[in-house]
């Protein structure tokens, strides 16, 4: 296979908001693909930014008394640790108000103008008296000039579905200041979207492809490169505008060389941020040629290629504005466009009335496992530009049966035997049950349905060979071979091949579960799975590692509380009150008798609910000792067990063990509670960066 050199991109976010669920379907999409093509052995490198220019951010920031500058600063980091809480994994994540992408508007407005592709002529807009300042069309409200219907924006009426300029609007006021607009006449610049040579070049460009090795990749999926046959008119026909790419001061962005108190419009320097971004990494890193991705003679010459993520809301900008910018600009233009539809919950649009409108961040505050969601959307995914409905119900019955129920169940059945009978050691698999796991890999299907975005197509594959594994385990019953004399040897094969089985089940998940192969990976004590070379099943002889719960149920009362918190999060927000110490002080003790208290950092290395306890969670906590400590702590109501795992926090090392109905507890971690000790007040305590399990506390 010839190695393929692929830059990949998500649509910006734009930095005037948190990441939501339904931001996530493309971006997790995205991010499934670029981990199967590194797994298949190319070089991906994959980026993003944050999309920080335009009015909605000067006025935000100005409203919380920031400069826009520490606004954006801020929600970067809070995009970033969103993402990369839920698995998608940027090479660099970056913004588009740095030098780079200001250096790459100047110069691709340069080549444009060289190209004569920029025109200015003056137009007329609404102005504010009041903010001084012309108006964004989002930024203007009246009543619709065709229904007539209320409150309607700028640029289109939600009512009726018609589209119109803003100064057709009736009754016109600033959303901003509420005062009335009055027009004004201003000087803009053009990107002659409309001049022969780009029509001509999108009609081509639109239903074009790019072959590249292994493959041939349409510019644009069907449904898409036929909507753009819509906006473009039928051949000899021209139904494109000119594009305004220039706004007025006072405006937070890149001002336009050469052109006072004009800037570049925020939608012209967004996806300019893609090559900024890749810039900006490219040079860090050292040992990459960014015009071999970027340059169209260098680009076609090296063989790469350009692939964005993007959602259909944005298709426009993408397949119409942005190859053409670079076409004339002298740019390579994008190899591929991959195009996700919207998120629908329950059937219905995301609601904030009906706590449907849920945040990354309220997903795992809630407890609730990222990778469930990876798989959920995966699941659902097919590579067409279609709407994807996220069903509760359905998505627990999914993850539940599928991930639990059909792959690690593999595991929990199978793990315990090799352990507690065979050292920890494998024997030789029974081939004749691994055939069709072989013939899987040979035939490629699964890869073909990854490779295509099908992800739907391609976890339905794995989920079959879950079934296939399931029934050779079924009918060897394992767990009957180990109460019959006579059957060591059967039993040591059964299990073994289970394991080589439940190994190439990990290796399909990869892309789609990457933190939960990784506990795989662990446990079986392989190197990290790829999608290279021959099949071979785990070899006679080679040792795992012990067992440990890989992952738990969705239960429904998690997310009946997720969706309760979402919703409340319209309640008007009471005054905050300082809680009263309602717990008095202990009495005073000497410093002797505190420093006979022995608190050691520890970490978090296993966590299980416990049967029959209802504030119990049982916890394995490494603080540097030749084994983990087992520890009983009553944070249940505030805490999932897979939230806790990996997570630093402070115990108490030296109590004296407590015998327990459930098991031994030696020692206790710590943890911060209202007066009465309930959710949500209970807050286990974590050191800061740098701490390492044993590190004293003192």
């Amino acid at each position: 296979m010839t190695p393929r050199k692929i830059l990949v991109t998500s649509a910006l976010p734009y930095a005037n908001g948190d990441i939501h669920i339904g931001h996530l379907v493309g971006y997790i999409q995205a991010d499934i693909w670029v981990r199967f093509q590194r797994m298949r052995g190319h070089t991906v490198h994959y980026v993003c930014a944050d999309d920080t220019h335009g009015t909605p951010v000067m006025l935000r920031a100005e409203k919380e008394g920031l400069s826009p500058e520490a606004l954006i600063a801020r929600v970067h980091d809070e995009h970033l640790r969103d993402f990369t809480d839920f698995g998608v994994a940027f090479d660099n994540y970056h913004s588009t108000h740095t030098p780079e992408t200001r250096a790459y508007c100047e110069d691709i407005y340069a080549r444009l103008q060289r190209a004569g592709m920029i025109a200015t002529r003056a137009i007329e807009q609404f102005y504010d008296p009041v903010k001084e300042m012309f108006l964004p069309d989002r930024f203007i409200k009246g009543d619709c000039p065709r229904c007539g219907a209320p409150d309607q924006y700028g640029d289109n009426c939600e009512a009726c579905g018609a589209a119109y300029a803003p100064t057709e609007l009736r009754n016109p006021r600033s959303a901003v200041s509420g005062a009335t607009p009055v027009r004004r006449e201003s000087e803009h610049y053009f990107f002659r979207l409309s001049d022969e040579r780009a029509v001509a070049f999108l009609r081509e460009w639109t239903r074009g492809e790019e072959a590249v090795p292994g493959a041939t990749l349409r510019h644009l999926p069907p449904e898409a490169a036929n909507k753009m046959q819509e906006w473009l008119g039928g051949e000899g026909e021209n139904k494109l505008s000119d594009w305004d790419i220039s706004r007025d001061a006072p405006y937070f962005g890149f001002e336009i060389p050469g052109a006072p108190g004009k800037y570049f419009y925020v939608w012209l320097d967004a996806p300019i941020g893609y090559l900024a971004s890749f810039k900006n990494y490219a040079v860090r890193a050292g040992n990459i040629a960014v015009e071999d991705f970027t340059d169209a003679e260098r680009a076609a010459a090296a063989g790469t290629e350009m692939a964005h993520f993007i959602g259909k809301d944005i298709l426009y900008f993408h397949a119409l504005f942005w190859p053409a910018m670079l076409k004339f600009a002298g740019y390579r233009t994008p190899s591929q466009l991959c195009v996700n539809g919207y998120l629908t919950v329950n059937g219905a649009k995301m609601s904030k009335s009906r706590g449907t409108f849920i945040t990354a961040r309220s997903w795992l505050d809630g407890g609730l496992d990222p990778e469930a969601l990876r798989y959920y959307f995966a699941s659902k995914s097919n590579g067409a530009v279609e709407d994807l409905d996220l069903s509760f119900d359905d998505m627990i019955a999914k993850v539940n049966s599928d991930l639990v129920g059909k792959f690690v169940n593999i595991a929990s059945r199978c793990a315990g035997f090799i352990a507690k009978r065979f050292e920890g050691k494998l024997a030789a698999i029974d081939e004749a049950a691994a055939a069709p796991f072989v013939e899987a890999w040979q035939a490629g299907d699964i890869a073909a349905a990854y490779e295509a975005r099908d992800f739907g197509r391609a976890l339905r594959g794995v989920m079959r060979l879950a079934d296939v594994a399931n029934l050779y385990i079924g009918d060897k019953k394992p767990w009957e071979l180990a109460k019959q004399d006579g059957h060591e040897a059967e039993l040591h094969t059964v299990c073994s091949t289970a394991l080589t089985l439940f190994r190439d089940l990990a290796r399909y998940l990869k892309p789609v579960l990457p933190a939960l192969t990784a506990k795989v990976e662990a446990f079986l004590d392989i190197a990290p799975l790829d999608w290279r070379g021959n099949w071979q099943a785990l070899p006679a002889g080679h040792a795992i590692a012990p067992y440990n719960h890989l992952m738990t149920r969705i239960e429904r009362a998690r997310i009946d509380a997720l969706i309760e918190a979402n919703r409340a999060t319209l309640a008007p927000k009471a005054e905050v009150k300082k809680m009263p110490t309602t717990t008095p002080i202990a009495p005073e003790v000497s410093f002797d008798d505190f420093a006979k208290v022995d608190l050691r950092i520890a970490k978090i290395v296993a966590a299980d609910f416990v049967d029959g306890a209802d504030k119990l969670l049982r916890l394995q906590l490494d603080i540097g000792e030749e084994k983990p400590r087992q520890v009983f702590a009553g944070i249940k109501s505030a805490y999932a067990p897979e939230a806790l795992v990996g997570r630093l926090t402070v115990m108490v090392a030296n109590l004296a063990p407590r015998k327990m109905k459930f098991g031994v507890s030696e020692g206790m971690v710590l943890a911060a509670s209202d007066p009465d000790g309930q959710t949500p007040g209970i807050h286990l305590l974590s050191p800061d960066g740098g701490a390492t399990p044993g590190m004293k506390v003192k």
